[in-house]
C-alpha cells in the first residue's frame, strides 16, 4: 500500500499538480484522513525523502522538493531579506527565537564601540512563502536607533530603521561556505548537515557609523547568489 501512495504522490509531484514548495501533511494527519496506518505513510514519506522528492520541515509537515530551482538572488545592492523575497515572488516572514537588548562588550569591539554601547541582538528564522530559509544572528546599534528596542520586528528591520530615521547607505559583506548546526539541521528540515551558505554583513548609515551586524546561516539547497561584473 506504501508503495501505491508513493506512486500516487510522485505522479502529482510530476504533472506538477503538487509544485515545489507545496506542503504535504504529517504522517499521523494524512494516514486518519486516509483511513491508513501511520507506519505506511511514514514509509511511503521515507521513499520519497530518499528519492529527494521531499523533505521534512517540523510543523509544517512535509514539503516538495521535486523539480526546485535554486533562488537567484542579485547582490547588486543593500537589501534585507524581507524585500529580496518580494523581488523573487515569494511571502517572506520571520520567526523570532531571540531578542535581548543591553551592552555586550564582544559586540561592542565589532562595532569599535564603547563597552557600554547597548545593542539588540535578534536571532531569527527566516522564510519565505513558509520554508525556512536562514537562520539569522544580528545586532544593532541602539545608540543609534533607540525606538528598536521595543518596536515591531516582524517585518522588514530595514523599514524598521528608516522609521527610525537610519538609513543604510553601504555594507562590507563576506560569503563562506559552512555546515549548519543541530539545531539549525532542525529548524531546516535537515536530516544530515547539507552545506550552507554563511553571509556576514556590516551596514553603515551615510556618516559611516555602524549600524548593523548579522551572521546568516542560508540553506545550500536553496540559494546560488548571482552576481554581474564588469571589466
Amino acid at each position: 500500500m506504501y508503495q501505491q501512495l508513493e506512486a500516487q504522490i510522485r505522479q502529482l509531484i510530476g504533472d506538477g499538480v503538487l509544485a515545489a514548495g507545496a506542503t504535504l501533511p504529517a504522517e499521523r494527519v494524512l494516514a486518519d484522513a486516509l483511513g491508513i496506518s501511520r507506519t505506511t505513510v511514514k514509509r511511503c514519506y521515507g521513499t520519497l525523502r530518499d528519492q529527494a522528492l521531499l523533505s521534512a520541515h517540523g510543523r509544517l509537515g512535509f514539503v516538495v522538493e521535486g523539480r526546485t530551482k535554486p533562488l537567484n538572488p542579485g547582490m547588486d545592492r543593500l537589501k534585507g531579506f524581507t524585500e529580496e523575497m518580494r523581488e523573487l515572488g515569494k511571502v517572506p516572514s520571520s520567526d523570532i527565537l531571540e531578542r535581548v537588548a543591553g551592552p555586550d562588550r564582544a559586540i561592542a569591539s565589532v562595532f569599535g564601540a564603547p563597552s557600554n554601547t547597548p545593542f539588540l541582538k535578534l536571532v531569527r528564522v527566516r522564510r519565505g512563502d513558509g520554508i525556512p530559509l536562514s537562520h539569522e544572528m544580528a545586532w544593532y546599534d541602539l545608540g543609534a536607533a533607540p525606538g528598536l528596542a521595543g518596536a515591531d520586528l516582524t517585518g522588514s528591520l530595514y523599514a524598521a530603521l528608516a522609521r527610525e530615521g537610519v538609513a543604510l547607505t553601504h555594507c562590507e559583506q563576506t560569503i563562506e561556505a559552512a555546515f549548519p548546526t543541530a539545531e539549525e539541521c532542525t529548524l531546516f528540515g535537515f536530516d544530515a548537515p547539507v552545506p550552507c551558505l554563511l553571509i556576514k554583513r556590516r551596514s553603515y548609515a551615510g556618516t559611516g557609523r555602524m549600524i548593523e551586524y548579522v551572521e546568516g546561516l542560508f540553506r545550500g539547497d536553496s540559494y546560488a547568489y548571482r552576481l554581474s561584473l564588469r571589466t
